[in-house]
C-alpha cells in the first residue's frame, strides 16, 4: 500500500522517498534495499497500472529504515504506512518525531487504528502537525481519502492537507472522527457482515447473493463474495474480529462475529484470489470458467445462474432507486433479501451520526467515492421515501435512530431536498434542511439542472449556461454515444455559442465522456445496404467536427474516462482539451471492423507528420500512427494521451474529476479573452505508396505469426491506404478534404464486409470485440 501511495504522489509530480524495512542479512545499503526495490519493480508491472506514465517513476527514490530514516528531516509530508499493528506504528513514529523537522506534516495511513492514541506523549509540534489519512487501494484509481484530525491538529494543517489531497492528488476528501474503522470500513464492513448473516438466515447461495448485491442495487459487479475474494477472506475475518472488540456499545455489535464457515475457510487456506480459491475458484472446464463454493460443505460446484422474474423486470428500470423500489416491493426471495439487508444498512448508517461524522453527506460521499456505489445510502433511502420505508420498519419492530425521528418530525420529512434552487440536506444539529455547501472551483451539473433550464435540449444532448459567458454542451445519450440527436445539438450549440456566449465547453459528468458512434445505427444502415445514407451521415459528422475549430468562439472539450472512437475525434477537433487524469483516449474502430472516419486518421497523422523537418522520419511517424490506430491502443491516463499526441502540450490535465468542468470553462474563457482566432486548417503530409507498402508488410507479418486474421489484414490494408494518402507515388502535402474522402471510402467498404458486421453485432451483444 505504501508503494502505491508513493506512486500516486509521483503521478502528481511530487518527489518521494519510499522506505521499507531492511532486507535480512544485507551487508550494504544497496543489499538492504532489496525489499523496497522489489516493491518498486512491482509498481512497474502492477495491474491496474500504478503510474500514469513510465516517466512518472522518475519522481521516486528508495531507501530503508536502517540507512535512510534520518532523511525524513528533508520531507514536507511523512506518511507512515507500515503493518496495521499499533505497537509497530507507534515505535516508528517515535523515531520520526526525533528526526523530523518542525512544521512537517506527519500522518498514519490506517483503516481504523486510533489516531489520537498513536501520537500520545509525542512532541507538541508533532501533535499539531499530525492526523490520520486513509487512502483506498489502489490509491491511483480509488478517489476517496478519509482525513482524521485530532483535537490537537492545527486547523491550518488540516486545511492544507484537504486542499493538497483535493487539487494535487485528485481525491474526494471526507473528514472522519477518530472512531474505530472511521466512516468507510465501519459502515462497509457492517454491510458485508450483515449480508453474510442474512444469506445464512434466508438460505441463499453465493451466486444468488452476488446477483442481488451488484449493479442491481447500484454497486460494482464484484458485489459481495467476489469482492471478498479480491480483498482477502482472511482480511475480512481479521478486521471484523478486531472491530467486535473495539465497539462494545455498538447496537449491532454481534453482526461482526464471523460465521463458522468463514473461520473454517481461513483455517483451510481458502482465502480468496491470492490463494487461487475462495468463494469462487477458477476452472477452465467449468461453464463460465469458475466454480463456486457450497458454504454448507465447503466443496466446489458448478455455478447456477439465478433466475427471478422480479430481478429481470427491475434490471430494465433506468435508475438505482427505481430498481430498488421495485425489488423491495416484491415478495419473492430476492425482494425479501434486498429489503432485509438495505433496511438494516439504512438504520445502521443513521445510528452512526454523529458518532463517526456529523452529516449524511459525508457518509454518502464515502460510499460513492470509496466503494464506487452509484448512489449513497441516504440518497437511496430518500428516493424510496423516508415516511413509507420507516412505517414498514416500525411494523417489523425495528427501532428508529434519533436522526430518523428528527427527519420525520421536520417539515421536509426527507434526508435531501432543495431550497432556492440549491440542494439541501437534513442536518441533525440544526434539526432541519441546510444548503449543501458549493465547493469552490467545482461545477456540479446536478446543481445546474436544479437551478435552471437548458438553453436548448433534445433526447441526446443539452446546452447549459454555466455562467461568465460560457455554455456547456452535455451529452446524455446511451453511453454518451454519437447519434442523430447529438449531431443536431453539436451543430446548434456552435450556432448558439457564436450568437450568445463567449466560449463553449463540451463535457458531462456521466460514466464516460463518449464511447464513440452509435453502432446500432451503423449496423442498421449496413444491413439495409443504404450506403448513400451512411456516407451522408459520416460526411455530416466530419463537417460537424471540423466546424468546432472553424467556430467564431473557442470550443474546449472536457474529457474523462473512456473517450473512444468518435468521442476521441470530437476532442481532436476542439481548440483545446482539458482532460481528467483518468482519461482513456483512443481510436478503437478496428475492434468493430472499421477505421476512424470523422477526421481521426487525418488529424492524428497531421500531429505526427507535419512537424517533421526535411530530414524527418516520415515512414516512422506514419507507422507510429498506423500501429496506434491499427491496434486500437488506448491511453492509460491523460498524461499518456499527451505522449500519444491525442492531447497536445497546450492541453490541460485535471487531477480531480470534480474540478474538470470548471477547469475546462476557465480554459475556454482564457482563449476568448486572449484574442481568439479560429483555427486555420492546414494540409497534411502523407508518405505515398512507399510508406503504404511498409505498413502493409507489417500487418502481413502479423498474419504470418498468427497474430492477425484475414479480416485484420483487410482492415490494416484499408487503414494503410488512408494514412499513406491513397495512390500517391511520393510524399506530398494533401488537403483535409482529400483525406476525409479517403476515410469515408475505406469506412464504407469495410462496413459492407460480413465479418465487420459480425464484429459490430458482437460488440452490441457482449461488449467485447470479436476475433474473426
Amino acid at each position: 500500500m505504501g508503494s502505491r501511495i508513493a506512486a500516486h504522489f509521483a503521478n502528481a509530480g511530487v518527489d518521494c522517498l519510499l522506505m521499507d524495512i531492511p532486507a535480512p542479512g544485507g551487508e550494504t545499503p544497496q543489499a538492504r534495499n532489496a525489499i523496497v526495490e522489489k516493491s518498486l519493480k512491482g509498481l512497474a508491472k502492477s495491474r491496474p497500472p500504478a503510474f500514469f506514465t513510465e516517466a512518472a517513476a522518475k519522481h521516486l527514490r528508495v531507501g530503508n529504515f536502517q540507512d535512510d530514516l534520518d532523511r525524513v528531516r528533508d520531507a514536507e509530508w511523512i506518511i507512515e504506512v507500515v503493518v496495521e499493528k499499533f505497537d509497530v506504528k507507534r515505535q516508528l513514529l517515535e523515531q520520526v518525531d526525533r528526526l523530523r523537522r518542525p512544521g512537517s506534516l506527519v500522518s498514519s495511513n490506517t483503516s481504523g487504528l486510533p489516531i489520537g492514541k498513536l501520537a500520545e506523549g509525542l512532541s507538541d509540534d508533532f501533535r499539531k502537525h499530525w492526523l490520520g489519512t486513509h487512502f483506498f487501494n489502489p490509491p491511483r484509481h480509488m478517489r476517496l481519502v478519509e482525513l482524521i484530525p485530532t483535537p490537537e491538529t492545527a486547523p491550518e494543517v488540516t486545511a492544507w492537507a484537504q486542499e493538497f489531497c483535493d487539487k494535487r492528488l485528485g481525491k474526494a476528501v471526507v473528514f472522519a472522527k477518530d472512531r474505530p474503522n472511521f466512516i468507510a470500513n465501519r459502515i462497509f464492513l457492517f454491510s458485508v457482515m450483515h449480508t453474510l448473516k442474512t444469506r445464512r438466515e434466508q438460505g441463499l447461495t453465493v451466486e444468488e447473493v452476488d446477483a442481488l448485491t451488484g449493479p442491481l442495487v447500484g454497486r460494482p459487479r464484484m458485489a459481495t463474495f467476489r469482492l471478498a475474494d479480491f480483498t482477502g477472506i482472511d482480511i475480512c475475518l481479521y478486521v471484523g474480529s478486531n472491530l467486535y472488540e473495539l465497539v462494545p456499545d455498538d447496537e449491532q455489535r454481534d453482526v461482526y462475529v464471523a460465521p463458522e464457515y468463514l473461520k473454517h475457510m481461513v483455517e483451510q487456506g481458502i482465502v480468496g484470489d491470492k490463494a487461487g480459491q475462495g468463494f469462487y475458484k477458477k476452472d477452465r472446464k467449468a461453464p463460465g470458467g469458475r466454480l463456486v463454493i457450497d458454504l454448507d460443505t465447503l466443496d466446489y460446484r458448478e455455478m447456477k445462474t439465478p433466475e427471478w422474474e422480479s430481478v429481470s423486470a427491475a434490471k430494465r428500470l433506468p435508475t438505482v432507486v427505481d430498481r430498488v423500489k421495485a425489488m423491495i416491493g416484491s415478495d419473492d426471495a430476492a425482494g425479501r433479501f434486498i429489503w432485509t439487508t438495505l433496511s438494516e444498512l439504512f438504520l445502521y448508517a443513521a445510528n452512526r451520526i454523529p458518532e463517526v461524522c456529523d452529516d449524511i453527506v459525508s457518509i454518502d460521499r464515502t460510499m460513492t467515492a470509496g466503494f464506487n456505489w452509484e448512489r449513497g445510502i441516504f440518497e437511496i433511502w430518500n428516493g424510496l421515501g423516508v415516511r413509507e420505508t420507516t412505517e414498514r420498519m416500525t411494523k417489523e419492530g425495528k427501532a428508529l435512530p434519533a436522526l430518523v425521528e428528527k427527519v420525520l418530525a421536520s417539515p421536509s420529512q426527507a434526508f435531501y431536498g432543495s431550497g432556492n434552487g440549491q440542494p439541501t440536506y437534513f442536518d441533525l444539529a440544526a434539526g432541519g434542511q441546510k444548503t449543501i455547501p458549493e465547493q469552490q472551483g467545482v461545477i456540479n451539473l446536478r446543481r445546474v439542472r436544479g437551478a435552471s433550464k437548458p438553453v436548448e435540449a433534445n433526447a441526446g444532448a443539452s446546452l447549459w449556461d454555466i455562467g461568465d459567458g460560457a455554455a456547456l454542451l452535455e451529452f446524455h445519450s446511451k453511453a454518451n454515444a454519437l447519434d442523430q440527436n447529438v449531431f443536431e445539438m453539436l451543430a446548434r450549440s456552435v450556432e448558439i455559442a457564436e450568437e450568445r456566449f463567449d466560449a463553449l465547453v463540451i463535457g458531462n459528468q456521466g460514466e464516460n465522456f463518449c464511447v464513440g458512434a452509435n453502432l446500432q445505427m451503423i449496423l442498421g444502415l449496413a444491413m439495409a445496404k443504404d450506403w448513400e445514407e451512411m456516407g451522408a451521415q459520416i460526411g455530416r459528422l466530419q463537417q460537424l467536427v471540423r466546424g468546432l475549430r472553424a467556430a467564431r468562439k473557442p470550443v474546449v472539450a472536457a474529457i474523462h474516462s473512456r473517450t473512444l472512437g468518435g468521442g476521441c475525434e470530437v476532442a481532436l477537433h476542439c481548440d483545446q482539451v482539458q482532460a481528467a487524469a483518468e482519461t482513456y483516449v483512443g481510436l478503437v474502430e478496428v475492434g468493430a471492423g472499421l477505421i476512424p472516419a470523422a477526421g481521426g486518421c487525418t488529424e492524428t497523422l497531421r500531429r505526427y507528420t507535419n512537424p517533421l523537418g526535411a530530414d524527418g522520419d516520415l515512414e516512422g511517424a506514419t507507422r507510429s500512427v498506423y500501429e496506434m490506430i491499427g491496434t486500437a491502443k488506448v491511453s492509460n491516463s491523460g498524461a499518456e494521451a499527451k505522449e500519444m499526441r491525442y492531447l497536445t502540450q497546450a492541453d490541460g490535465v485535471t487531477m480531480n474529476l470534480d474540478r474538470l468542468l470548471a477547469d475546462a470553462k476557465q480554459a475556454a474563457l482564457g482563449l476568448a479573452t486572449a484574442g481568439y482566432e479560429p483555427f486555420e486548417e492546414t494540409d497534411v503530409l502523407v508518405g505515398g505508396k512507399g510508406v503504404k507498402a511498409s505498413m502493409e508488410l507489417g500487418v502481413w507479418m502479423m498474419k504470418q505469426g498468427g497474430y492477425a486474421s484475414d479480416h485484420d489484414v483487410l482492415i490494416g490494408q484499408r487503414l494503410a491506404h488512408v494514412l499513406a494518402g491513397g495512390e500517391l507515388t511520393s510524399p506530398s502535402m494533401v488537403s483535409v478534404d482529400y483525406m476525409l474522402g479517403l476515410e469515408i471510402e475505406a469506412f464504407l467498404s469495410l462496413a459492407g464486409e460480413e465479418k465487420t458486421q459480425q464484429r459490430i453485432e458482437s460488440l452490441l451483444k457482449t461488449g467485447r470485440p470479436l476475433r474473426n
